[in-house]
């Protein structure tokens, strides 16, 4: 299938969002156990999301702008790239860039056909 890069946008969609989201870093860290590309791409800083990747112990491969999702393609080759979020913000950066984006609230149950996890 190839390598497979997950971009998560934070706040509204990760647990340690502001808002929290309804992804647990639990799903952040299972995406690193199995080989995937992970990062991030959100409003926040680059210095904000290093230092919550730092705090929760995820060693991430890419932290950026949601507007940069370009970049993370043109950077990270993948045979599949997701972005979960939380706005139509996010799945507009996702689709422009040529990401598979899912919405927060739809993301698949585990094992669901075709899924990542």
């Amino acid at each position: 299938m190839g390598e497979i890069l997950v971009s998560f946008d934070i706040d509204g969609t990760l647990e340690v969002g502001d808002p929290p989201g309804p992804i647990p870093l639990s799903l952040v860290a299972d995406a690193r156990a199995r080989g995937y590309i992970i990062g991030s791409a959100s409003d926040r800083t680059v210095g904000e999301q290093r230092a919550m990747w730092s705090a929760a112990g995820i060693d991430v491969d890419f932290i950026g702008h949601k507007h940069h999702l370009d970049k993370v393609a043109l950077d990270f080759p993948a045979s599949r790239r997701i972005h979960i979020g939380d706005t139509d913000v996010d799945a507009h950066y996702a689709r422009l860039a040529g990401f598979e984006f899912v919405h927060v609230d739809e993301v698949p149950e585990r094992g669901t056909e075709g899924w990542i996890f």
